[in-house]
């Protein structure tokens, strides 16, 4: 445990960089991370927010020992939709992390890409990163592309960071978000309420925009206008924020099957029943489109993938109501 002491003078400053210059063997990043982690206290008082004004006293910040171990190949199958010399794009399972990190240390994309693309993954993301321009949550499935080459992993992120790239969702909900089709446009950061969850913010955060189409009703009332217990919905990303359709279609009251952490509120029992026979254990989100212009070539390239099983299953089901 590392105590630091802030000192009067530093009172009313940003606590993250009051605590960085009190502890100069801590990045200010790393204290950031920290009070995200809830490893930093203020006498009885756990810190929850870096911009928080400084207050004199002292701190204490319980920094674990970071992890400097590289990953290491792992023979993992992929299923592989394209390679070239430059990139790989793949249809990631449920289940599989993108890369290294707390609670998932093995088994990751990494560990797989590291195995299959030997010596040929670029090296810009970083030793725990190597190849990831994007991520999918561990627990979403679907089309990930990861570059081998240093040019092409500076010429996706530049794609990236230009949301000049063709991203389409398929998501299963609880209700159906109304109108049956939009634009969502908010803005998403974290959670003032729970630290480890996003939420769409009246201030601060990032921008964030999704477009949404309902394209199936299952278990709709005779009632009209009644809601139905559940939809199919294509949503299409202009941004990437952490979470993004899980908060928004959340906000609309139709959060994801399956989600345990946005899914406030519970389906209709015999939805759960169908949940629980498709053997869906995760949100049901996939990534079913990813479109782009191959940064070397110039190539037009498009890739879509169907949902997995347990979406399948459970989709099918519900079209029974």
């Amino acid at each position: 445990m590392l105590e630091v002491v802030i000192t009067t003078a530093q009172v009313g400053a940003r606590l993250d960089k009051a605590l960085a210059e009190s502890a100069p063997e801590l990045s200010r990043a790393r204290i950031q991370a920290l009070i995200e982690a809830g490893c930093v206290h203020h006498g009885d008082r756990r810190v929850t927010s870096g911009s928080a004004k400084a207050m004199a006293g002292l701190y204490a910040i319980v920094a674990p020992p970071i992890s400097t171990a590289d990953p290491l190949p792992e023979a993992i199958p992929l299923t592989v939709l394209y390679e070239d010399a430059d990139l790989i794009v793949i249809d990631k399972p449920a289940g599989m992390a993108a890369h290294p990190a707390p609670g998932s240390e093995t088994g990751t994309l990494v560990n797989a890409l590291l195995h299959h693309c030997a010596t040929s993954l670029s090296g810009i993301g970083g030793v725990a990163r190597p190849g990831i321009v994007h991520r999918l949550d561990k627990h979403t499935s679907g089309v990930m592309v990861a570059a081998k080459t240093d040019r092409a992993h500076a010429g996706l992120s530049a794609l990236f960071a230009a949301h000049d790239i063709e991203r389409t969702y398929i998501a299963l909900t609880r209700g159906a978000p109304s109108p049956e089709w939009g634009r969502i446009e908010t803005r998403i950061g974290r959670s003032s309420a729970d630290r480890k969850k996003m939420a769409v913010l009246k201030s601060g955060g990032r921008e964030a925009i999704t477009d949404y189409r309902v394209q199936a009703r299952f278990g709709v009332p005779a009632k009209a206008g009644a809601a139905p217990m559940a939809a199919r919905v294509a949503c299409t990303l202009h941004t990437g924020r952490t979470h993004q359709i899980r908060v928004h279609l959340a906000s609309k009251g139709s959060p994801l099957l399956g989600d345990p952490v946005y899914g406030s509120g519970s389906p209709a029992a015999v939805v759960r029943t169908l949940i629980a026979e498709a053997g869906l254990t995760r949100q049901a989100l996939h990534a079913a489109v990813l479109g782009f212009v191959h940064p070397v070539t110039g190539e037009a390239l498009r890739f879509e993938t169907e949902p997995p099983a347990d979406m399948q299953q459970l989709e099918a089901a519900l079209a029974g109501l």
